[in-house]
């Protein structure tokens, strides 16, 4: 099992790269007004600023921007691939 070494700062900015299980796959540009849509719902539910988002078709990098006082970008991040999955 890896050993994760996460930094939490409040109010931090973020750089993520989120890939897909089949890089083979299209599916984020294929499917990104369903990835739009899932990032608006969780961006309503738990607020944070995207500074920047490049949506590739088997990955995608972003920055964000979190509350101040607020660290938890994993909550964000599981949060966005549910509803995307759902759709």
């Amino acid at each position: 099992m890896s050993d994760y070494r996460r930094v939490r700062i409040p109010g931090a900015k973020y750089f993520f790269t989120v890939s897909l299980a089949d890089r083979s796959s299209d599916l984020l540009v294929r499917e990104v007004v369903h990835l739009r849509a899932a990032f608006a719902v969780t961006q309503r539910e738990r607020p944070f600023w995207c500074d920047a988002i490049v949506v590739l078709p088997d990955h995608l990098h972003a920055v964000w921007t979190l509350p101040p006082g607020d660290a938890d970008y994993l909550t964000r991040l599981g949060g966005l691939g549910g509803k995307f999955g759902e759709s």
